[in-house]
């Protein structure tokens, strides 16, 4: 918006203030952007990082004594979260895209997660965050019996976890990679170089 020139004959514009406010939320965030992906390749430090979100998460609540409705809801997003984490991109049940390998014979095909480990860490790092500072609010220190809320929770994860593992062996995959055979480049130059050499 211009508000007019100055005396000088120079024209200055000056920002509304909506404007100067979408500017500065624009610059924070590509500035958070640019944070998020320079952390990217960073996997150890992020989830350390995260540890200690969650550990002083951890002391909050314990030092107050309440807030345990605002835990228990996050108990249940990381169960979400978590059982996202653990399935394929594409359901087997449902099988729109490429199944995934039941036999040694069939064609090796990558388990990809419904829920990519980076996004996993940046939804759960951001509602720990979100969850601490939620025990500022007296509002949200609703009185509750704790043991029941454990209890419920730890029943419900019994029971997602036991669906999600009977999905696992019926339809054999596994979504974590380690203790998997690893196939590298260097390895089959190898076997060229040797099959040059002998011919």
């Amino acid at each position: 918006m211009n508000l007019g020139g100055g005396a000088g004959g120079g024209s200055g514009t000056v920002l509304s203030p909506s404007s100067a406010v979408n500017q500065w939320t624009h610059a924070l965030s590509r500035r958070y952007q640019h944070l998020l992906d320079k952390s990217t390749p960073h996997v150890l430090r992020r989830w350390i990082g995260f540890s200690l979100i969650a550990f002083v998460y951890a002391v909050r609540v314990y030092l107050v004594q309440g807030y345990y409705i605002i835990t228990y809801g996050l108990g249940i997003y990381i169960l979400q979260l978590f059982i996202l984490f653990l399935s394929p991109q594409v359901d087997p049940e449902i099988q729109d895209g490429p199944t995934l390998p039941t036999r040694g014979s069939d064609e090796f095909r990558p388990f990809v997660r419904r829920l990519p480990e980076f996004k996993f860490w940046h939804s759960i790092t951001k509602g720990f965050c979100f969850a601490f500072v939620l025990t500022f609010f007296s509002a949200f220190d609703v009185p509750v019996f704790w043991p029941i809320l454990l209890f419920y929770w730890i029943v419900l994860f019994v029971s997602t976890m036991k669906r999600q593992i009977m999905h696992m062996v019926k339809y054999k995959y596994v979504p974590f990679s380690f203790g998997k055979q690893r196939y590298t480049g260097k390895k089959v130059a190898l076997t060229d170089d040797k099959d040059i050499v002998s011919a």
